[in-house]
């Protein structure tokens, strides 16, 4: 896949920041610091997104548009060309500020989800934003289209309870999602393959294994992202 253009938009902290052009939205959901800016640099090829040591430090709905080239060829036979929007939300699972904190992580993912997401038959949805001392709940009105998700998660952390609240919240939106499981290079070739094993065990499904260190992964990840971008 080759990028031809990928560039910061706007950071969203209400529905109003939201584009409505009519490109696909592909949001990005996991923990603080599992790795969402860094892999949406990867994915672009260049730094587009910046990222923290500190997990908690996004307060906002970051959008990046994408523009690449490739996969899927058009009905002409040309290489195809795909235009969409990367959406990095806040993390859940930790909150720099806590409790103060916490409210803003929920107000900007429901303000996000409550913008973009419309599910036929579905009028709300739960997301539990917490960190040790805290828990935050917020009801996300579910009113608009919204294209894909792709869940996050650490490779060396498998099954960890968030995530398996996220996973099961994601599947209220009735929209094609992506369990993507980041940091592989950490983890020798036989760990790797156990901890994969295991975190598809714990989703109930495949995962798809990747590192922006060493670009493992990320040719499967474009192949998904095409999907997702055209399955409106």
């Amino acid at each position: 896949m080759k990028v031809l253009n990928a560039e910061f938009v706007t950071s969203a902290a209400d529905a109003r920041g939201i584009p409505r052009d009519g490109l696909p939205q592909i949001a990005l959901v996991g923990r603080s610091n599992v790795g969402k800016s860094t892999l949406i640099n990867a994915l672009a090829g260049r730094k587009i997104a910046q990222t923290s040591a500190k997990p908690g430090k996004t307060r906002l709905a970051n959008l990046y548009r994408v523009h690449a080239q490739g996969g899927r060829p058009d009905a002409s036979g040309a290489p195809g060309s795909w235009r969409f929007y990367l959406v990095d939300l806040p993390g859940y699972g930790y909150a720099r500020g806590g409790k103060e904190a916490l409210g803003e992580f929920a107000h900007v993912t429901g303000e996000y989800f409550g913008a973009v997401s419309g599910v036929e038959g579905v009028e709300s949805g739960t997301v539990t934003l917490s960190d040790s001392d805290h828990d935050e709940s917020v009801t996300v009105p579910l009113s608009k289209p919204l294209t894909a998700v792709l869940l996050i998660v650490d490779a060396r952390h498998p099954g960890l309870e968030a995530d398996l609240a996220a996973r099961d919240w994601i599947a209220t939106l009735a929209r094609p999602h992506v369990v993507v499981a980041t940091k592989t290079d950490k983890l020798s070739r036989s760990a790797r393959a156990r901890a994969v094993r295991e975190v598809e065990r714990r989703m109930n499904g495949p995962v798809l294994p990747v590192s922006a260190e060493t670009g493992e992964g990320l040719d499967e990840l474009w192949t998904h992202i095409v999907t997702l971008a055209s399955s409106r």
